[in-house]
């Protein structure tokens, strides 16, 4: 019988070898991975950033037809009464949701057109939102909005007086152009929240308390912890679609909640809740953007506004007429 010769063997891998070669290959996926993370991040902001140019050319085309910018709900004076429409859902018609604006009654309360309020709309909510999610809420389901409207710096809205915040817009506030005497390019229309928001509410009137500069003192405010702020895109009050300059982008307001610390906003009488007692609100802008938050200014752009602005800055970016000297954003 002939011998097989020894050069014809096919060696294989030894243990070693296969070893080494699947450390090589984690190595390279673990190099690998928080560069594809990031690019996937840089394409998110991105098109998080277009949506609130979407939402700027809505606010002016909205302007050309109404002379005038869409009120945070519409209420009667000295009256308790329901939630109004938002300013997002006034601008439906100016982002390619006709067939949506067609359903609604803006006469009626949204309360019962649930047809409208469950609907998502992709250019109200964040890419990189994590709580990209419906919420149901009794008889309707709801769905949340990363990009409310600039309220101010504290002070809301007195029902009695009809007197509004700081901000560009308000309960029954209908602005102009020529309301932003601090100029269109320095004030701040809209800017990033999260969804599903943590806030303590209703805790009752206040009177006359001053701007609150330490976040750690906003728990001792009181209210009733819930966790569902940001989350209707539907609803005009301050909880739902709106941000405060109180504090600067991604500051954390602790409070405990069962040993767990969360971070929160605070409103101490929603709109509507009251006839005669004024809003204060704090609703920190905040993203899932490291270090940034992306807001749309009056005239249209959008910048990214660092955790580290001053914060007089800010708040004075959130004022339609503080005549403050504008600063490098």
């Amino acid at each position: 019988m002939k011998k097989m010769s020894s050069r014809g063997a096919v060696r294989g891998f030894t243990l070693i070898e296969l070893l080494v070669v699947i450390a090589i290959i984690a190595i390279l996926i673990a190099l690998l991975l928080p560069a594809v993370q990031a690019a996937r991040e840089a394409a998110r902001r991105t098109q998080c950033k277009n949506n609130l140019k979407q939402l700027g050319l809505a606010l002016h085309n909205y302007h050309d037809v109404y002379n005038v910018f869409p009120p945070g709900g519409t209420y009667h004076a000295a009256a308790v009464q329901p939630a109004g429409w938002s300013i997002q859902a006034r601008l439906l018609p100016f982002i390619e949701q006709a067939n949506l604006t067609n359903l609604i009654d803006f006469s009626r309360g949204y309360d019962v057109q649930p047809a409208v309020t469950h609907v998502r709309v992709a250019t109200l909510v964040c890419p990189s939102e994590i709580n990209d999610k419906a919420y149901p809420d009794g008889a309707l389901t709801h769905w949340p909005v990363s990009y409310a409207a600039n309220y101010g710096e504290w002070f809301l809205w007195n029902p009695a007086s009809g007197q509004f915040g700081t901000g560009v817009f308000g309960p029954n506030v209908r602005t102009g152009m020529r309301d932003i005497t601090d100029g269109t390019s320095n004030t701040l229309a809209m800017a990033e929240v999260k969804t599903f928001q943590y806030y303590l509410r209703d805790v009752g009137a206040v009177a006359n308390p001053p701007v609150p500069n330490d976040p750690a003192t906003i728990s001792g405010l009181g209210g009733t912890l819930k966790s569902s702020g940001h989350a209707e895109w539907v609803d005009s009050r301050c909880n739902q679609t709106s941000f405060t300059t109180t504090f600067t982008p991604n500051t954390k307001v602790p409070h405990s909640d069962g040993g767990t610390v969360r971070d929160v906003d605070w409103v101490n009488i929603r709109e509507g809740n009251s006839a005669t007692d004024s809003t204060y609100g704090v609703f920190t802008s905040r993203s899932f953007h490291t270090g940034i938050v992306q807001g749309l200014l009056v005239d249209g752009s959008v910048r990214g506004f660092s955790d580290n602005i001053d914060r007089g800055l800010w708040r004075g970016a959130g004022t339609r007429s503080g005549g403050e000297i504008p600063g490098e954003f």
